[in-house]
């Protein structure tokens, strides 16, 4: 039996795919391995892969970018999945920070943390691309009266994502790469 294995940063991560997982791909079983934080997650990374023996796992690293540059960001975990001898494992960078993608649907942070009103804001420049902002985490937090805890936030909002319509580019990304890992 195929089963997706998530290798993230931080349990927020895990909260979000728990939600969001079972919503696109009941059927498919899969497993979340919780870094914490990305040195941790870079550190045990080759480690840990290798030692996944399921033949029919399939792997997506996800990460956030932070400041940092993305492209070597991803050049480096794929190395360290070339290493690993697992070289077909996808790896995601969030732009730049998990939060950008609630951002991109602010709908769902309505639904999911009680706060009315937000969804009419998806339209304003600030939240057209909220892959730019380097302080999405700080901004979610103004919007929620600095109510947005990372765990708790992440399960209630990821329940109301909306996998069609998100404006963050780094979250359609990652669901097209989990696409092609399902049909892969």
């Amino acid at each position: 039996m195929k089963e997706i294995v998530f290798f993230l940063e931080e349990p927020s991560a895990k909260a979000l795919i728990d939600e969001i997982f079972p919503r696109l791909y009941s059927s498919t079983a899969y497993r979340c391995v919780v870094f914490e934080g990305k040195q941790d997650l870079e550190k045990q990374l080759e480690r840990k892969l290798r030692g996944y023996l399921t033949p029919q796992a399939k792997f997506m690293i996800l990460r956030d970018q932070d400041s940092g540059d993305c492209k070597i960001i991803k050049e480096r975990l794929l190395k360290i999945c070339q290493t690993a001898g697992k070289p077909e494992a996808l790896v995601r960078i969030v732009c730049r920070e998990l939060e950008s993608w609630y951002l991109g649907d602010l709908a769902a942070v309505e639904r999911g943390l009680g706060f009315m009103g937000l969804a009419s804001q998806q339209n304003k420049a600030k939240f057209k691309n909220p892959d730019k902002h380097n302080s999405a985490k700080q901004i979610l937090q103004e919007l929620t009266k600095n109510s947005y805890r990372e765990i708790s936030g992440s399960r209630a909002i990821g329940s109301y994502l909306d996998f069609e319509n998100n404006k963050s580019t780094s979250f359609k990304a990652f669901l097209s790469g989990l696409e092609r890992l399902i049909a892969s």
